[in-house]
Formats: C-alpha cells, structure tokens, sequence
C-alpha cells in the first residue's frame, strides 16, 4: 500500500502565521501569510477555502530564504513548485508565503499536503522584527509583485527580519473616507480587516486585532503616511493632531520600541521640482507635537527622505515608485538605520 500524504490542518500550532488573519483563517492586508520549517519535503500544496479571493489570488513563495516567486492560488488543492535541489531527506527546508497584492488578495488556508514521511517542524523567527505603517507608498501599489518589491518589505529581508506591512493605497491617517477607503489608518490600523472589508459579500465588518497575536510583537516600527491627507485637504494643523494621538495610540501596544517617522519624498515632475505636501510638520510631530505623557521620549525619529526618490524611479503616469525607485528607498533606509545602530540579524541559513 503506498503511503499517505501528511495533511496538516490549519489549526497545527506549528504554522507560522503572521499579518492579519482572520477566524476563518483568512488574509487581509498586502503581505500577510505564513512560514514554514518543513523536514523531509518533497512536495507541498495549500489547499484554500470559499473566502480566497475568486478567480484567483497572488502569493509570493520563498524557500529557504531566497527569491519570493509568484504563484497563483485560488479555491481549493493548489500544488506550489519545489525545485529539485531543496528535496531530499534529512532537511530542513524553510517555506514563506505571503499573498502579494493590495486588493484581491485573500487567502482561506484550510489544510497543508506534504509528501510522505515530510513533517512540520518548529519556526525559529528572527528577534528582529519590523511594523510598516504607509499607504499605497508602502504597500507596493502598481509593482508587479506587489509588495513583495516594495521598500518596507526589501529592508525587511536586507535585515533577515519578520516584516508585517500594514498598508493600504488611497487611505488617509486621518479617519475619513479617501479614494473608496471606508476608514483612515489610524482606524483601520488596529482591526483585522483591511478597508477592502467593505466591498465584500462574505465578510463586511471589521474586528479588532489582537496584538498579542503578532509573534514576534514588533521591535521597530516605520511609517509613512499623509500623501492621502493632504490630497483630501486635511489641514496641518489637523494632521499634526491626529498623528499625534496616533503616535499616543500606537504607544499603548508598543510602549518602548523605536518608532521611525518619515518626512515625505514629496511627487517628483520630470522638470526636477517635487509636489511637498506638510511641509515642516513631520519636524513638529516629533520635536513638539508628542502626547504629555510621552514628553522626552526619546525613542521616536525623524527620517528626512528629501531627496531619496526622483523622477527616474517613479512611474510617470503616477509618480508612485517603480520597481527601482523603491530599491533606491530601500537603499536609502538600509543606510540611515545602519547609521542608527541597526545590524542585520545572523544568516538566514543558521535559523533553518
């Protein structure tokens, strides 16, 4: 009788999730998935439920911490490629998945298939771990593969770190309605659901999220937000009180972990002049601006990105990065943290 293949619910403890993931269990938010640590594997395949995006939905693949490589999924046994020089007995093989897109991109994980004798084996995270806060800057809106090619998610694996990017493109920090976001940021941050909750059938409410969830909790946290604010003429006077009381907010959840704010890079035009927007603000929020409860705290930075993106690296018709473009912030950011003090953590491989 020939063996059975090892069928891993989604329930195993053993799997590795991180982003946002409903009850169902379900993705919302570009770049939430799960991890893997995976020995004897020869084969693997997810097999996926009635809340996965239909027709289908992008997930980028990586194994062993290398290239993420796009495969569709969509309903029901989905087998993912495994090149031949990562099977073989008496391995470990490390497999990350995270669905790509900004929109369309939920995944129902019901069960996993792994070829006989494979078993699924403990996840070690890297103690290094970034929280990405943006919009469509961030959550790598117009790219090919999404946020797989965005800055955040590039300066998460140049520091062999867990990344979470909580981005959606269109949505203001203010909580208001812009470009179909339902919701700001500064809402929509602490839920599950991202704003694409709302032109659902089968899901169109919104739950908190548990921070506890997040494993490892977050060790460093970026944002990049107000391009949408100023686009629905929100004032400077508002947007500084409400980043403001975001930043006293996000200090509830993360009461000592650095938290980087970037100046914008503004929208370059091809004569070289730059759309500002804010401008001096940014300056305020961290230099005057914090909640009398957190007066001194010196745990909070200004990340001046003028300069970092020009005409070249933006797609003409929109000025959102290009694929380059967002190497070069990537680039940008990897320095100025290295300058900081940051390190990358230790080999990829030594965790595997």
């Amino acid at each position: 009788m020939a063996a059975k293949p090892v069928i891993i619910k989604n329930t195993d403890p053993l799997i590795h999730f991180h982003g946002r993931w409903d009850s169902s269990p379900g993705t919302w938010w570009a770049g939430s998935g799960f991890k893997l640590n995976i020995q004897n594997l020869e084969s693997l395949a997810f097999t996926l439920g009635p809340h996965t995006t239909d027709p289908l939905t992008s997930v980028g693949v990586s194994i062993n911490y290398g290239e993420f490589v796009t495969v569709n999924v969509s309903e029901g046994f989905n087998s993912i490629p495994i090149p031949a020089s990562f099977k073989g007995s008496n391995k470990n093989t490390v497999v990350r998945v995270n669905v790509e897109a900004w929109q369309n991109n939920r995944m129902n994980l019901e069960s996993l298939t792994f070829n006989p004798g494979a078993s699924l084996e403990p996840y070690t995270p890297s103690k290094l771990a970034f929280q990405f806060i943006g919009d469509s800057l961030s959550a790598g809106q117009f790219l090919p593969k999404g946020v797989d090619q965005a800055w955040p998610f590039l300066v998460g694996e140049a520091f062999k770190a867990e990344h979470v990017v909580t981005a959606q493109p269109g949505a203001a920090l203010t909580d208001i309605l812009s470009y179909g976001n339902e919701h700001g940021v500064s809402f929509q941050f602490f839920r599950t659901e991202d704003t694409g909750y709302f032109y659902t059938t089968d899901h169109n409410y919104t739950t908190p999220w548990n921070f506890g969830r997040d494993k490892p909790a977050a060790t460093h946290i970026v944002i990049h937000i107000g391009a949408n604010d100023a686009s629905q003429n929100v004032t400077d006077t508002q947007f500084v009180q409400v980043y403001t009381n975001f930043l006293a907010r996000l200090r509830t959840i993360y009461s000592q972990q650095p938290i980087f704010i970037f100046t914008p890079w503004g929208w370059p035009n091809a004569d070289g002049t730059f759309g500002e927007y804010y401008v001096g603000q940014y300056q305020k929020i961290v230099a005057h601006h914090l909640p009398r409860h957190a007066q001194g705290d010196k745990n909070i930075f200004l990340v001046n990105t003028t300069g970092w993106v020009t005409w070249d690296d933006v797609f003409p018709d929109n000025q959102h990065p290009n694929i380059p473009g967002h190497q070069h912030i990537a680039d940008k950011f990897q320095a100025w943290l290295d300058n900081w003090g940051l390190k990358p953590e230790a080999h990829w491989a030594t965790r595997a």
